[in-house]
Parts: structure tokens; C-alpha cells; sequence
């Protein structure tokens, strides 16, 4: 072994820079190297776990033996600096920049309006732009793969797909059945729209064309750097860890056998997680990717032997070669591990994840295990006891997380054999996102025949995700062995599978019955994929039934370009008038070239310091004691606090009940923070917050459920109720009376930037500069000056841009400023705080779980004549906006409907959980689900479809909400029959039928779902907004304003206000900051409201302005712009000018139970259409039209946005997104690791949108309306066409009419709801709550 010697240096390019690297951490990844040491801020912090895409980054390698280079993407979170010498490195600012010139994958992401907050856009750009390095001609499936791995909260993914689209090989960029452009702003009919046309002057789009010369050479002094350097032993000494990097297999040998515990780190994609989320600490590190003989692939006769250090994509390469040159008889396990691959993780982690690494870590739900256990595939160990093959069967296995490989072994490489004559091999995988997330179960199977019979010569049957390692059936397969491959023989292992594998109720990850069943259907699936074949080889007569092939086929996912139509402006309209325009958002170019600055990409400045906070680990319980005296002395450490350091207010009151900014005597819930700690750096911050140690007395009494909370008359008061009519006597008189309930999850806000904020005292008059991602600058200032017991006029707020809001930066926002504010205050230094993903999820609260009940009274035709509904929402630990959001529940609960006899109750109850707070739609999107599901349940009864129970009960003609307040209807109707007709309701239901008629084990649903949305705040004070405006003397405009920017494009639409009042161009007009030294007294940019209140100040701005100009205009009539302001300025009139709109006087009165809370209704209609596999409860939203009435759009390109982005949401709100908690408060879903929000594969594969044309709205600006909120509820229309199949399901099970169906309409629901004949072969789950993996909330 050559002697191991301190490296003086690494060696890598970025952006073809050359950096050289002197004492690297091995803690060092290269996200935080780019960001903090080379300043380069496009890379962004998403998630820190490779599970987000924001970070992604191109490396580029070079092989000196090959004379190749390979392009791929990777999560720069995950990847060490110490792994990167002889690497080049793009960044997004690498490839183009506003300053020189878009990449044509920065322009085209812009000019198909793909982005919204920005923040995860260069990650999009980055992976995209790889594949193009990669493949120039793409096709539609290749972009999909590699988007796969990158999140986007705000868009919906649509634009996105649809920019992109325009790079693939077709010469029309709307490639998918003609459909015309899928950048069209799609006036007039479908059919009319081609060659991508867009409303401009030459209605054609010009996009810049790729041109592979170029782009960024490989640099050649890299290339000389890895054809002459002699290679020798890398060690790089950390503060914990030290990484040692050895040339040779022998080396690497020779140090396993020295640190025997010592992990081999490759991909980083296991081990980083490790020390980064579960603080584990290894003191060496070998890394072996220099090592050439874990990289070696052998083609052999009998199979192919993979080095265990390929990455899983170079892997899936060596095995589609092979599946190319040989025969399908040969390759059925190669066939199988190639559909497993194609769902491991994103692309970036499978670029960097690698073979060895999967096979030993052993994770008990690996997708790939099963089947090179089921494949007799076997593994080379080597140590310096000499090499030995082990099968990787049911032995290899052994625990957790165990195999047996010994300590001081090393896997070097993975034999996969060629399958047999007679062999039949599959692979099956559930998981809860369709893509790019870990599986629930999975499975790897393989059945060998007697030659020339169906008679089982051998049989394997391995499952993942249903116990502590890779499980092998063995009694199953037992039950098959020698027997005939039919009915018979598979009823009996059917029956012993369920014996055989058994799952606890606390068993880890929960859904037991789901789990079991799953194993089920897989073999069952394995039976007839196996009768298919045997089929086709002549082996037997038998063959799958028609009505049962469904169970093999593939769900659809081809997605279409997105179609949108809206009314253009008036004739007449001037060309430089933006207002009613498809205008790209304001900061589109910087968003897309990594130049969008977010709080935390503010340069550090002298002396900053950061703060982590420290949160309770208890549920309900006393604080005894906070033990910090060993935490002092932890290096880089300089202060700790606790509430008794607050000098001012230690509560904030947000609805009259005061809320601890850190707890000081008693928690209340896991998560609640008690105190700061803060150090020169992030890591040691961290690391001292986690070595605090608190002494807790458990309290007995703790309430995590609201029917616990009831039971114990905890609950934030006051309790609100609304009726109208009479409710008592209409259940008397009606035909039919039915109780139900619908249980609703609650939802992470999982805004793509965590909260972050900057706190700089400045260091006299007690003034504080605060730069923070907030929704509310000014309830910020107000928390800071109270906490510090300081003047508001001592602190200034500055919100440049937010990553993404949603409603979760409000209260939880300022709470964590005060106390960055309290550090900044205590210190005399600038502190930082950026929560990592995981604390922010458990911290920072998410909206409200309810549970509605109701009680409905009906008419045979389905006329509905009473209703008696109750909300009971899970607040947590304290009272934040709860009161709020049932109010507005209980406003909302209505929605569309004009039901006579109505009375609503709602509660939040305090619970012991996390405190819930602001999301987007503010309780109506739970409130108006409750009353669907109600109307749902009501046509099922009545065995009526649902859109005609829906439209007998729709409002008509001028009418009163239950509160009194009056509207006009008629924009729901058009929106109603415009939805039914543009979808093709009623012929598609035809078919629908015929479908599930002939379909077994798939079936569809369709689902109409109107909405009337109220806009503004029933607390009138928040209508209001200021604005100042300034004109320059070079004619420049700068508008600042109250509203925040958070991707929903505020700025852009303040900007199109500008240029409409003062007549200018729009690139005069430029929106900077929002700051509360510019205007003070700001309201929240929250309720879809922001550019209602904000418009109108700016505009009553810039009318002052114009009119101060109009002596000016009419003496030189002809003058231009400049000229104007130019002669203003000698005249002495004054260029600045503040804004003000007092708002609409809102209100709702709760003792009379009347009011106006709304100053006008959004109204809307969406139907989309599911297709559900109801083995897996997996489904596809083949199709969604939504009309929506938003009256005259300022912005419909940046309105339309919106629309998909929200309605995503509710998809992922309805059907997908869960927070799990253990059962003594803990939060389990911490990250993109477990908590599913949609993905690309989740989109509705043809999504078409209809602004309603001829709509007009005398109370916003310019007859406008807004959009943010209303249409994440038509998310649920997703989840009814889902309940709709379902119920189809139920019927060929002999089940009919209502059924429960809980929301998120998530896999494991689905699939039990359908109550095949596999789920009723599992017993019933526990009914002791107590024994549980997890709480079932609300």
C-alpha cells in the first residue's frame, strides 16, 4: 500500500475556472462550497438531501483510457468536494446570463412562463441543459425522465414541459396528435393554432437555436491534468471525519482491513444522509471511486458481470445493450432490473448512486434486491482473506440495514446471469409517488418450467418493503413448486402468502392491510403476465381474459401540450398598453439564469453569525432544567438564549390569545422552540443545538386528535355557528335523510425555499436592518420592536422576492425574526437564519386537518333541502390564525350551492401537535370538500350522477349566501355549462362506462366541480394599501408598494399598472423591493388580494403623477416622455408621489350572522377524468378542463399560471400529500424523502384551461379578479373522479352506494376502498389505536 500522505490540494473546474482546494472537509458538499466560497448563488438549498433537484449541477469527467467524456447531473447537496478533483463543473451561471446571453434553455423556460417564485428553475434549467449536452434531439419521454428528479411547488410543471417540448426531434415543436402549440396563447379553437403563435407583432415565437458547438469545452488543461498526474493516495483530515482516497483495489483492501468500520463512500446518496440527518459520525471515510476495478463491466456467455462501483445509470446502460444484442428469452432479468431502474430516485441521484451501494445497504424496501434475489444473481467479495461468490438469496440478507458481508470485505462486482429456456422473470414496485420515490412494496419473481409444460420446475418469490430485509416467500413458493401454472394452484399460494407475511399495526411506515394486499396482487399480476407467456411460447391453451388484462397493462402517461384560451384585449388598445397581455414575469430572466436574489443569497457580511434554534423533543411537558454548560465551550460557539434573555414582550398575539415566542416553562408540542444558539458557522450552530441537553417531567394529559381534544374540551374559543332557515323542521319534511363524515390530512406548505432571514444591527439608535422571506414586512417590524422592546421606527424589513409562501410565511415568519433579531440584538453582530428543510416542516406548522361531519336532508329528484354541518380543525398547540380559517370555513361552506335550510358549526381544537397555521385557500379548500363529498354521497344514494345533483342545487339569478350577502350567479353557470360542454361531459360518461364495463382491474371516473370563491378580508382594515411612486429625471420609474413578491407575479402585474396610468413603456417601470422604510403599515400579501389593494394604490399614484404633468403635456403636446419629466424637474414639481386605497369596507357581524366579508366571488368549474388500478389504488388524471371567471386578467399568461399551480396543489392536497406522526407527537414526514408532493409524472396528462371571456368585476382594478387561492379546491375534482372509479370497483365487488373515502385519496385508501378480492383476504388492520405506527388525524 503506497504511504498515505496529506494531499496538499484537489483540483476541479467550475464554469471553466480552475479551482484548486487546499484542506478540504469531507463535510464540505459542494452546494455550500459554490454558494459560500466561490459566491456563485444560482445553485440552490431546497431540501439537502438529493430529494428536491434545486442544487442540481452538471459535472463533466474525462477518461484518460477512453479518451470520453461524460456529461451528468447531479443534487450538488450530496456531492463532497473531496470527490470532485479532475471534475468540471457548470452552473447555471456557467451556461448564460442577462448580461451576455440566454442559453436557449434559459430562454425558452422564460418564454413558456416556467417560472413563478424562481426558485427551483435553475435546477430545472440545469438537468435539462444536461440531457441536451447528452441527447440535442430529445425526446418527449427523455425530458420527462429527466425532470423527474427536480420539484416545482408554484407551476404546475405544465409551462415547463410545454418550453422544453419545443427541443425534441419533431420539426413542430406540438408534436403529440397535432394539438397545436403548446406555447399558443390559444385564442380561438384548437384546431386554428399552429407554428406556435403567440400575440406579437409577427404572432410567431422566435426561439434562439441549440447549437451543440457552443457550448463550454472540456477544459484541455484538465484533460493534460489526468493524462500526466501520477496517481496517489488523497487524504483530506476534516474536523470530524477524514477522507481517504486510495488508487488501487489493493490499497483499498489494505484499509478496509485497518478501519474495518470505515464506510466506502461513493454516490454519498446513503452515507451523506446519515451524518446530515441522523448525526452520525464516521471517523474515516474511504472513498474508492478512484479505484478502476469497481468499474469494470465483463460481458461473459452465461451473463454480464457490473463493477460495484457503476453508477445505477451506467448500469441501466450496460443492461439495455444487452437487452439489445441478445434475445428476450435471455434477458428477462435484465428486462426486469431496467424497469426497476427507470424508477430509482431522479436522474441525479442515479447518475451518482451506484450498484454496490444499493446491494449493501440493504434497505428493506430496495427496489432492486428483489430482483437479483429472485434473478440468481450473485456478488464478488474481496478482503485480504482472498475473494468469494456469494448468491444474493434469501441468506444474504440477514437484518435491517445487514448482509453478510463481513467488516472487512469489499463487494467488487455483480454477476447477472442470463435467464433459461422456459424462465419467466418480473419485477413489481409500489411507491407513493409515481416517480422518483422510495417503494412501499416491491417485488422480484421468477418461475422456471419443466421443459415443455406448464408444470413449476422452480420458483422464486422475494418481496421488498414488508419487513426489516428482503423477504423471500418460501412457504408460498412451496405451495407452487411442481404443480401446473393455473387458478388452482395460485388460489392456494394466494392463501398461504397471506399467512406468510405478516406486518404488526406499529409496524414502520404504517398501512399494514395496503402492504399485505400488495404482495397479493403482485403475484397475482406475476400469474398472468406468466400465463401470457407460456401462451406464447405454445406452451398451454390458456390466456388471460379479456376483462382481465387490464391488470397488465401500464396506466397512460404520454402528456400532451397544455391548450389555453382567453379573450384578447379591445380592438384599439395601444401596442405599448400591457395591461390584459400575456407579459413574462418580471424576474423570468433572472430565474432562470441563477441572478434572482433570495434572502439567504445575500453576501455574507463581516462578522455575521448563525443561529440555530432548539426545539422540545416532548410532546406536553415541563421544562426542569436546560443544561448549556457543555455546549459553551463548542468550538465556534458564542451565544445561547432562552426566553428569559428576551428583553421586551416574550408573546405575540395574533387573534387576542397570546402565543411564547420560546417556550420558558412548559411545551406544548414536539417542535416548539425554546432557544437560539449561535456560532461563526452553520454546522457548529447546529451541532451545539443538538448537544443541549433539557430535562423534561412529562405531562400526562397530552390531546393530539380532535375527537381527544372534544372529549376534553380543548379548543381556542370562540366557537363559531352560522344558519339559516329552519334547519330542524326541513329534515322533517324532507324524502330523505343521510349522515356522513369525511376525514382531510393536513399539508405541508413545502415552499422551495425554507425560511430564511437576515438580521444587521447597524449599531446606533438601536436600529436593526432585516432582510427576510416574508409574506407580512410589517407584522415582521411590529414582532422585532415589541421582542426588543424598540420603536417600529428602528427596524426596516426588506423582502426582495420570496421562493414560494403559500401562506406559511406569516406568523411562524415573524416569530423566527424576533428571535434572529433577539441573537443580531445580543451578539452586536449580523446573524443568519436559514432553517433546513426537516425544521421548518417540524417548526413552522402546515394547514389544518378536519374533520367534517354532516347531517343532509333531500328530495328524491336531489333537490336538497337542509343541511347541518360540522368542522372540528386541528389547530396544534397554539391559537396562530385558526379562529381565522374556521370562520372562513363556515363562510365558505356553501360553495356553490343554494341550500335553504343551512346551519354550520366549527372548532379548533387545541391540540398537542405542531401549530397549524395560513395555507393557501385558508380553510375553504377542507370546507368545501366536506360539502361536495355531502353532495356525492347524496347522488349515490339517489343513484343519480353527481353533476345533476350539483346543478339542481347550484345558486340561480340574484341571490343570498347564508350570510345575507347578495350576488349575481350568473358567472357560475357560465362557467358550469362552459366546463360540461368544452369537456364532452356527457359522451365521455358513455364511454367511461363502456370502459369499466370492460375492464376488470382498471377503471375510470369522471368528476364536475363547480366553485364560487369569496376575494378580499372580512377584516376590513386588511383591504387597505399604500404605494410611493418615483419618477426619474432620465424618465425611469420606480414603484414601491406593500405586496410581496412570491412567484404569483405581484410585481409584474404593478408594473403593467404603471405603464397603463402614466402612459410609459413597460421597460421604464421597475418594482425593486418590498421594505417598510418605503411604505410603512403594510397589509399581508395574502387572500388572492395583493394585486387588488396594491394595484389601486400604485394607480392612484401614478394618476397624482400624470395629473401633476398634464400643464406640461399640453404645452408641448409632441414631447416625449423624457422631455416631460425632464422640463418637470426644472419646474419644480415634484416626481414622487405616495398611493393610497382605503379598500372595501368588509365585515361579517357573528351575532346576527350577516355581513359582507367579500368584496366579489371568483366563480370556476373543472372536470377531470382518472384512470385508477385498482390492484396498486394507483391512478392517472387522463384530462382536466377548467373554466375559470377571473374577470378581465391583467396578465393572463401570469394568470394562468396560477390557475395550474394552485390546482396541482389541491391535487397533491386531495389525493397525495400526508404528514404522518408518531404517536407521542413526533413528526415523521420531515422532507421530500417522505412527504410526496406532486412531481412532473403527476400532471394531468391533456390539461386544458378556458378563461371565461366577457366577465366583468366593477370592484377590483381594471374589472380584474383574483386568482391565487380559488382554484386549488377544482384539485378535488380530481379526488371525485377517483372516488368515482372506486365506486365502480365497489360495484363489481357487489357494493353500492356511499362508501367512506378519507382524504388524501392517497394509494393505500384507494386500493382498500376498492375491496378487491385481495383486500378481503386480509384480516381486518388493528382497532387499538394505541398500537399504531402512526396517529390517524384529524
Amino acid at each position: 500500500m503506497a504511504e498515505l500522505h496529506r494531499s496538499d490540494s484537489l483540483t476541479f473546474f467550475v464554469n471553466g475556472k480552475k479551482i484548486t482546494v487546499k484542506d478540504a472537509d469531507p463535510e464540505t458538499m459542494l452546494l455550500s462550497f459554490l454558494r459560500g466560497k466561490l459566491g456563485l448563488k444560482g445553485s440552490k438549498y431546497g431540501c439537502g438531501g438529493g430529494g428536491c433537484g434545486a442544487c442540481t449541477v452538471m459535472i463533466s469527467r474525462y477518461d484518460p483510457l477512453t479518451k470520453i467524456i461524460q456529461h451528468f447531473s447531479v443534487n450538488s447537496c450530496l456531492m463532497p468536494v473531496c470527490h470532485l478533483h479532475g471534475a468540471a463543473i457548470t452552473t447555471v451561471e456557467g451556461i448564460g446570463s442577462s448580461k451576455t446571453r440566454l442559453h436557449p434553455v434559459q430562454e425558452r423556460i422564460v418564454k413558456a412562463n416556467g417560472s413563478q417564485c424562481g426558485f427551483c428553475t435553475p435546477g430545472m434549467v440545469m438537468s435539462m441543459y444536461t440531457l441536451l449536452r447528452n441527447k440535442p434531439k430529445p425526446t418527449m419521454d427523455d425530458i420527462r425522465e429527466t425532470l423527474g428528479g427536480n420539484l416545482c411547488r408554484c407551476t404546475g410543471y405544465r409551462p415547463i414541459l410545454d418550453g422544453y417540448r419545443t427541443f425534441c426531434e419533431s420539426e413542430n415543436c406540438c408534436q403529440v396528435n397535432d394539438t397545436g402549440c403548446c406555447l399558443s396563447d390559444g385564442e380561438g379553437p384548437l384546431e386554428s393554432i399552429k407554428n406556435c403563435q403567440l400575440e406579437q407583432p409577427n404572432n410567431k415565437v422566435e426561439f434562439l437555436p441549440l447549437d451543440p458547438t457552443q457550448e463550454l469545452i472540456f477544459p484541455p488543461e484538465l484533460i493534460r491534468m489526468l493524462e500526466t498526474e501520477e496517481k496517489i493516495t488523497e487524504t483530506f483530515q476534516g474536523e470530524r471525519m477524514t477522507w481517504i482516497s486510495p488508487v488501487s483495489l489493493n490499497e483499498l483492501i489494505q484499509l478496509k482491513a485497518k478501519y474495518p468500520q470505515a464506510p466506502i463512500i461513493m454516490g454519498n446518496t446513503n452515507i451523506g444522509l446519515d451524518i446530515k440527518f441522523k448525526g452520525i459520525v464516521h471517523p474515516i471515510i474511504l472513498s474508492a471511486s478512484r479505484v478502476e476495478e469497481l468499474f469494470k463491466v465483463t460481458h461473459k456467455p452465461d451473463g454480464v458481470c457490473i463493477g460495484a462501483g457503476c453508477s445505477l445509470s451506467t448500469v441501466r446502460g450496460v443492461l439495455e445493450k444487452c437487452v439489445s444484442s441478445l434475445s428476450a428469452e435471455q434477458t428477462q432479468v435484465h428486462t426486469a432490473l431496467l424497469q426497476q431502474l427507470s424508477q430509482v430516485g431522479g436522474e441525479q441521484i442515479r447518475n451518482v448512486a451506484t450498484l454496490g451501494g444499493n446491494i449493501a445497504s440493504a434497505a428493506p424496501n430496495s427496489d432492486l434486491n428483489p430482483v437479483f434475489a429472485a434473478g440468481r444473481c450473485s456478488v464478488l467479495l474481496i478482503s485480504k482473506e482472498g475473494r468469494r461468490e456469494v448468491p444474493l438469496d434469501k441468506d444474504f440478507f440477514v437484518g435491517f440495514g445487514k448482509t453478510i458481508v463481513k467488516p472487512d470485505e469489499i463487494l467488487l462486482s455483480v454477476f447477472i446471469p442470463i435467464s433459461r429456456k422456459d424462465e419467466v422473470v418480473r419485477a413489481y414496485r409500489h411507491a407513493p409517488r409515481k416517480e422518483n420515490a422510495l417503494a412501499t412494496v416491491n417485488a422480484g419473481m421468477r418461475v422456471l418450467f419443466v421443459e415443455g409444460s406448464n408444470v413449476v420446475k422452480e420458483i422464486s418469490v422475494f418481496y421488498g418493503g414488508v419487513g426489516p430485509c428482503t423477504f423471500s416467500a418460501d412457504k408460498t413458493i412451496q405451495q407452487i413448486i411442481g404443480r401446473p401454472w393455473n387458478e388452482v394452484t395460485m388460489s392456494d399460494a394466494y392463501r398461504t402468502l397471506v399467512d406468510e407475511v405478516t406486518l404488526g399495526a406499529s409496524a414502520p411506515g404504517g398501512k399494514v392491510m395496503f402492504r399485505r394486499s400488495l404482495t397479493l396482487c403482485f403475484l397475482f399480476r406475476f400469474y398472468l403476465h406468466v400465463v401470457q407467456h407460456i401462451k406464447d411460447m405454445n406452451v398451454s391453451d390458456g390466456e388471460i381474459p379479456s376483462e382481465e388484462l387490464s391488470a397488465v397493462e401500464p396506466l397512460p402517461n404520454t402528456i400532451q401540450p397544455g391548450y389555453h384560451e382567453f379573450p384578447g384585449v379591445s380592438e384599439g388598445q395601444s401596442m405599448q398598453d400591457p395591461v390584459g397581455r400575456k407579459v413574462h414575469h418580471q424576474s423570468a430572466v433572472s430565474h432562470a439564469t441563477g441572478e434572482a436574489v433570495y434572502c439567504d443569497d445575500i453576501p455574507q457580511t463581516q462578522g455575521e453569525l448563525f443561529l440555530s434554534v432548539f426545539t422540545s423533543s416532548r410532546a406536553h411537558a415541563k421544562i426542569i432544567d436546560i443544561d448549556v454548560s457543555g455546549v459553551r465551550n463548542m468550538p465556534g460557539v458564542v451565544d445561547i438564549f432562552t426566553a428569559k434573555d428576551i428583553p421586551g414582550k416574550k408573546v405575540r398575539s395574533f387573534i387576542g390569545i397570546d402565543e411564547e415566542i420560546l417556550a420558558e416553562n412548559e411545551v406544548t408540542c414536539v417542535g416548539q422552540m425554546i432557544g437560539g444558539v449561535v456560532a461563526d458557522t452553520k454546522l457548529h450552530a447546529k451541532l451545539a443545538a443538538a448537544a443541549l441537553k433539557i430535562k423534561y417531567e412529562d405531562l400526562q394529559d397530552s390531546v393530539f386528535t380532535v375527537e381527544e381534544a372534544m372529549e376534553k374540551h380543548s379548543f381556542f374559543p370562540p366557537q363559531r355557528q352560522i344558519q339559516r332557515g329552519d334547519v330542524t323542521k326541513a329534515f322533517q319534511e324532507a324524502d330523505h335523510v343521510y349522515e356522513g363524515e369525511i376525514r382531510l390530512g393536513g399539508q405541508e406548505h413545502f415552499y422551495m425555499e425554507t425560511q430564511s432571514m437576515l438580521v444587521i444591527p447597524i449599531g446606533e439608535e438601536k436600529e436593526m436592518k432585516v432582510y427576510l422571506s416574508t409574506q407580512h414586512p410589517a407584522m415582521t417590524q411590529e414582532a422585532i420592536a415589541e421582542t426588543l422592546g424598540i420603536p417600529s421606527n428602528r427596524v426596516y424589513c426588506h423582502v426582495k422576492r420570496l421562493g414560494g409562501a403559500f401562506g406559511g410565511k406569516l406568523t411562524k415568519t415573524s416569530i423566527l425574526a424576533s428571535i434572529t433579531a433577539l441573537a443580531a440584538w445580543r451578539t452586536e453582530r449580523p446573524v443568519r437564519l436559514v432553517l433546513e428543510r426537516g425544521e421548518d416542516m417540524l417548526i413552522t406548522g402546515a394547514r389544518h386537518p378536519t374533520l367534517g361531519t354532516y347531517k343532509v336532508g333531500f328530495m328524491k329528484d336531489g333537490r336538497i333541502t337542509a343541511a347541518d354541518v360540522h368542522f372540528l380543525t386541528n389547530a396544534g398547540n397554539t391559537p396562530d390564525e385558526s379562529v381565522l380559517v374556521v370562520e372562513k370555513m363556515l363562510l365558505h361552506m356553501d360553495n356553490a350551492y343554494n341550500i335553504p335550510n343551512l346551519r354550520g358549526q366549527a372548532v379548533a381544537c387545541k391540540t398537542n401537535l405542531p401549530s397549524n397555521t395560513a395555507f393557501r385557500g385558508f380553510g375553504v379548500p377542507q370546507s368545501m370538500l366536506v360539502i361536495e363529498n355531502m353532495i356525492n354521497d347524496v347522488a349515490m344514494t339517489l343513484k343519480l350522477m353527481d353533476e345533476k345533483v350539483r346543478e339542481k342545487n347550484l345558486y340561480k339569478g340574484i341571490c343570498l349566501t347564508h350570510y345575507k350577502m347578495e350576488f349575481d350567479s350568473e358567472n357560475l353557470h357560465r362557467c358550469w355549462t362552459q366546463c360540461k360542454e368544452k369537456s364532452d361531459l356527457d359522451h365521455r360518461r358513455l364511454d367511461i362506462a363502456r370502459f369499466n364495463e370492460q375492464n376488470r382491474w382498471k377503471k375510470r371516473g369522471i368528476a364536475l366541480i363547480p366553485i364560487k370563491y369569496g376575494l378580499g378580508f372580512a377584516e376590513g382594515f386588511l383591504n387597505q394599501a399604500a404605494a410611493l411612486v418615483h419618477i426619474y429625471k432620465d424618465g425611469s420609474v420606480l414603484v414601491s408598494h406593500g405586496g410581496t413578491e412570491m412567484g404569483q407575479g405581484i410585481h409584474t402585474k404593478i408594473q403593467q399598472v404603471a405603464s397603463r396610468e402614466l402612459n410609459v413603456p413597460l421597460s421604464l417601470v421597475h418594482v425593486s423591493e418590498t421594505s417598510t422604510s418605503s411604505v410603512p403599515n403594510t397589509t399581508p400579501t395574502a387572500a388572492s388580494f395583493g394585486t387588488d389593494a396594491n394595484g389601486m394604490a400604485v394607480r392612484n399614484a401614478c394618476q397624482t403623477l400624470y395629473k401633476r404633468l398634464e400643464p406640461i403635456r399640453k404645452q408641448n403636446p409632441n414631447g416625449t416622455w423624457e422631455n416631460w419629466i425632464s422640463k418637470a424637474f426644472l419646474d419644480r414639481i415634484s416626481l414622487s408621489a405616495t398611493g393610497f386605497y382605503r379598500g372595501h369596507d368588509l365585515y361579517i357581524d357573528w351575532e346576527k350572522q350577516e355581513g359582507r366579508p367579500y368584496a366579489y366571488f371568483a366563480y370556476g368549474a373543472c372536470c377531470s377524468e382518472v384512470e385508477m388500478d385498482c390492484l396498486t389504488g394507483e391512478y392517472r388524471t387522463l384530462r382536466t378542463d377548467l373554466v375559470f371567471d377571473i374577470g378581465k386578467s391583467i396578465n393572463p399568461a401570469i394568470d394562468i399560471g396560477q390557475i395550474e399551480g394552485a390546482f396541482i396543489q389541491g391535487v397533491g392536497l386531495y389525493t397525495m400529500e400526508e404528514l404522518k406522526f408518531s404517536r407521542s407527537g413526533v413528526l415523521y414526514t420531515r422532507g421530500p424523502g417522505q412527504y410526496k408532493i406532486p412531481a412532473v409524472c403527476d400532471i394531468p396528462l391533456q390539461f386544458n384551461i378556458y378563461l371565461l371571456d366577457e366577465s366583468h368585476n366593477p370592484h377590483a382594478i381594471y374589472s380584474s379578479k383574483g386568482i391565487g387561492e380559488p382554484t386549488l379546491f377544482l384539485g378535488s375534482s380530481v379526488f371525485f373522479a377517483l372516488k368515482e372509479a372506486v365506486s365502480a370497483a365497489r360495484k363489481d365487488a357487489g357494493l353500492f352506494g356511499p362508501f367512506p373515502f378519507n382524504s388524501p385519496a392517497t394509494s393505500d385508501r384507494t386500493c382498500i376502498a376498492c375491496n378487491t378480492q385481495f383486500t378481503q383476504m386480509i384480516p381486518e388492520e388493528e382497532t387499538d389505536k394505541s398500537k399504531l405506527w402512526a396517529l390517524e388525524l384529524p
